[in-house]
């Protein structure tokens, strides 16, 4: 097959999901053409070795790249973040149908749900039916993350949705919950295929202790309550901040944040303002190196706001987590939690509840080393049997295939 991706986010940036797929996919002796932005992700500023241009072509893993230009933010504000998400969409609508290609199907990641835009156009004047992959729920990812614009454009951004999903030849989804939320919304169920996120069996995996890492980074002899990711509005890492001032009676145990965010600054200031020695920050990591980093962990942490949107998503570092063979300790309600449960792999507590979180701890800190041992290789056989990239390369693999097929079925017919 001949398959078009279109994401605003793709390698370098740390999303990697659209190029992983890509490369899996030229592996499998199809082309693959991708059209994405300018790196700026979570940042707002440009990648180094990077400047605007009105388009550029790479070539990486087989897979041809073409980037088009976007107005760089990742900020708060509301109209800045607009901006970004607008630029690429004009951007992609002008030029993907002029430089892209044919294609046979296309696969669009989303967010942001302007990407929906180009993809209809493209899809239009190419005759390419597309594969809309939903990774947030919109609107409600707006009002979750603090970006919601003026009311006014609330039922504009429904309407953009909904018109997205009636021109998709398929929308596939990333939890049994989200599938109902679109259900509710009138898109019919034969539509919407539930792939869950994988992790790279590649990257993430159990790894031998590093103490030469542990050392550099203040993790030797401590119990590392360890978070891996975005520092942003969803993660609502302030709640981590009033934990760790509940357990300053625990001397031996630390939360590590590692990552970067909109939020990092403040996060930093507020836990040195508060002198919570047991809080380390350590920058965003390469995710090769994150493991090694897991591997100090004696507890990997996934925390998400009280929404119930958060009730319906799982979050990608589960997955990651999983994959690296340790516990995990899941402040998060819904499918996330499910799966962590289901899977045995660590403890569940609400999210926003410093206290709970705390406590879950303070279960963690006291159980037998063996115990917290076996929840790891409990997530460790849960991903493996579910959730590698090979298996739902897979199952990506043969919905694109169908989707193609279907789309010449109707055009022969």
């Amino acid at each position: 097959m001949r398959i078009l991706i279109l994401s605003q986010w793709y390698r370098p940036e740390p999303d990697l999901k659209a190029h992983l797929l890509g490369a899996d996919l030229v592996a499998r002796s199809h082309t693959v053409t991708a059209i994405t932005g300018f790196p700026n992700y979570p940042g707002g500023k440009w990648y180094s070795g990077y400047r605007l241009r009105w388009r550029q072509w790479e070539i990486l893993d087989g897979v041809r790249i073409l980037r088009v230009p976007l107005y760089p933010d990742h900020s708060r504000f509301a109209v800045r973040r607009s901006l970004n998400y607008l630029s690429f969409a004009v951007s992609a609508l002008l030029l993907g149908p002029v430089l892209s290609g044919p294609a046979d199907v296309m696969w669009v990641y989303h967010p942001p749900l302007t990407v929906g835009i180009p993809a209809w156009w493209i899809g239009l004047l190419r005759r390419v039916p597309f594969v809309y992959e939903v990774q947030d729920m919109w609107p409600e990812t707006l009002a979750a993350t603090g970006m919601m614009p003026l009311a006014w454009a609330m039922p504009w951004i429904s309407r953009l949705a909904q018109f997205i999903y009636r021109h998709a030849a398929a929308v596939a989804v990333i939890s049994p919950g989200f599938k109902r939320n679109l259900i509710s919304k009138g898109v019919p169920a034969e539509k919407i295929h539930v792939i869950p996120n994988w992790a790279d069996e590649e990257i993430y995996r159990p790894v031998p202790r590093d103490e030469t890492l542990a050392a550099e980074h203040g993790l030797a002899g401590r119990f590392n309550v360890m978070y891996g990711g975005n520092l942003g509005a969803a993660q609502a890492m302030d709640n981590v901040l009033e934990a760790a001032a509940l357990l300053r009676d625990l001397p031996g145990v630390q939360f590590v944040l590692i990552g970067d965010g909109v939020d990092e600054v403040r996060l930093r200031e507020a836990a040195q303002a508060r002198r919570l020695e047991n809080v380390r920050f350590i920058g965003r990591q390469p995710a090769e190196r994150m493991p090694y980093f897991f591997a100090l962990a004696d507890a990997l942490l996934v925390h998400l706001k009280r929404d119930p949107l958060f009730e319906i998503t799982i979050p990608s570092k589960t997955i990651a987590y999983l994959a690296c063979g340790r516990p995990i300790l899941s402040c998060v309600a819904g499918d996330a939690a499910e799966v962590v449960q289901s899977a045995g792999a660590g403890l569940v507590c609400p999210p926003e509840d410093p206290a709970a979180m705390a406590q879950a701890v303070r279960d963690l800190y006291a159980m037998p080393a063996e115990q917290r041992q076996a929840m790891g290789h409990s997530g460790r056989r849960a991903f493996l049997a579910n959730y590698t990239r090979a298996v739902l390369v897979d199952r990506y693999e043969a919905l694109l295939r169908e989707v193609a097929r279907s789309n010449r079925r109707e055009s022969q017919g």
